[in-house]
């Protein structure tokens, strides 16, 4: 599926706020990897992220 700009904004930064709370993350990331808004990148660009989107 391809997302919007608008929609893979909103994914990254929900994902980056759950990674910051504590949700454990779904990818191998370097240690040097602090912020969770790359975590969050990274998640996306190998396809992870378990967050959908419904168009109506």
């Amino acid at each position: 599926m391809r997302y919007t700009r608008f929609e893979k904004a909103r994914i990254i930064g929900a994902r980056a706020l759950q990674i910051s709370f504590g949700a454990p993350v779904l990818v191998d990331y370097p240690e040097a990897m602090i912020d969770p808004i790359d975590i969050a990148m990274l998640e996306f660009e190998h396809d992870l992220i378990p967050i959908t989107v419904v168009r109506e």
